[in-house]
């Protein structure tokens, strides 16, 4: 079920990215982000720990450790909590450290035993990297957010 879910709300977002404007669409994309958490509870501030991992277009792998931190309207307890990204450079060849640096911005939320989520964030290594859209997200749990973020990849 939570795999229906995730996958529905992914098509939505392809389909917002599609009618962004080409300026924003500059940069080449090269794979998709994905972070996992068992969860955590929140209650204005949020801080979660991510194991994550890059899938890049040309078939490599790459793990990272994530830690995203979260400040605003938030309460709620939440469990496999999945956050999916499509991962924009300015070149096609990056090596496997490239995701590496601090992203922020902004994350809304809501789950009544299961619920989706977005997080709109930017920076990165040297502000190079970007991922874009939105974050698709996926849990389960009680929950309600909108707040500013900051996701850290190590």
């Amino acid at each position: 079920m939570m795999r229906r879910v995730l996958l529905a709300f992914s098509a939505i977002c392809a389909v917002a990215a599609a009618g962004m404007p080409s300026a924003a669409r500059a940069d080449v994309a090269i794979g998709t982000l994905e972070c996992r958490s068992p969860g955590g509870v929140s209650l204005l501030v949020a801080f979660k720990e991510y194991s994550c991992r890059f899938y890049s277009d040309w078939g490599r792998a790459y793990d990272y450790r994530g830690r995203l931190a979260s400040v605003g309207l938030q309460a709620g307890v939440t469990r496999d909590e999945v956050l999916l990204w499509r991962v924009y450079a300015p070149t096609r060849h990056v090596n496997g450290g490239a995701l590496r640096g601090t992203y922020a911005g902004a994350h809304a939320g809501a789950a009544v035993i299961v619920g989706l989520g977005a997080n709109a964030l930017v920076g990165g290594s040297d502000r190079t990297i970007s991922l874009q859209p939105l974050s698709v997200e996926a849990k389960t749990g009680v929950n309600f957010a909108l707040a500013g973020s900051a996701l850290s990849l190590f």
